[in-house]
């Protein structure tokens, strides 16, 4: 077997092997792209030639594999980017977590992709931060998908919200005790899901989720798999 490197080699070597892969995916998801056009052609030729149903399917269920698998190359693409934020004072955690349970309700009603809904429970004040409303709506998003499936919610899947006061360590003779304030959000799964999602790649759900929680940890916080639950943690304004 091949020693360890060095940290600083190693660390190199690894930034390199991903921005190979990055181009080896880029170069993939053109293939597909073709063959979905190839696809595309041969389902509107079968429709104009009033083929059987059946071919028709086929040809359906071959697209929407080309899909999901260009849209898992795409995830593969973004995780090899560096998190790059542009923060907003004065961001509402709440509001972006309301707006996302708003999202996939709806695309429960219209789809029936997703059984159940989506209801966050807990604190209504809003929870305000310096965040990145886009990558963090992305984030959110993302791991509300995941608890949903890992899940497997028939009916509505309760999502906590809620602010904590946290010491943030000894403070000198005299002076008051300072407090960091964190907004928390948890997400019921499985007491026997045995990985951690955020920090595998399982699956292409596992890489959505690894995603996120970089995203997270990138306004620093924190995501967690704990017996139960889904738990991110994020840094609110003082």
């Amino acid at each position: 077997m091949k020693p360890f490197l060095l940290e600083s080699k190693d660390n190199e070597a690894l930034r390199t092997l991903g921005r190979a892969s990055v181009q080896i995916v880029h170069d993939l998801k053109n293939q597909i792209n073709g063959l979905k056009l190839y696809a595309t052609f041969l389902r509107k030729r079968s429709e104009k030639h009033e083929r059987p149903a059946d071919e028709l399917e086929t040809i359906g269920k071959l697209m929407s594999g080309l899909d999901r698998l260009a849209a898992d190359m795409s995830l593969i693409v973004e995780y090899g980017q560096p998190v790059e934020l542009k923060k907003r004072p004065a961001t509402d955690l709440a509001k972006i977590l309301s707006e996302v349970a708003a999202r996939l309700n709806a695309r429960t009603t219209a789809s029936g992709s997703l059984s159940g809904s989506v209801v966050i429970t807990g604190e209504n004040a809003p929870l305000v931060g310096e965040f990145d409303p886009v990558l963090l709506t992305q984030a959110l998003e993302l791991i509300c998908l995941g608890a949903i499936k890992f899940g497997n919610h028939a009916g509505a899947m309760e999502i906590q919200l809620k602010g904590e006061d946290q010491g943030t360590g000894e403070q000198a003779e005299g002076e008051a005790k300072a407090d960091a304030r964190s907004a928390v959000v948890e997400w019921p799964v499985p007491a026997a899901l045995a990985h951690d999602p955020f920090r595998s790649f399982a699956g292409s759900d596992e890489l959505r989720l690894s995603l996120a929680a970089r995203i997270v940890e990138a306004h620093g916080g924190t995501a967690e798999r704990e017996p139960g639950a889904l738990r991110v943690r994020l840094p609110l304004a003082e």
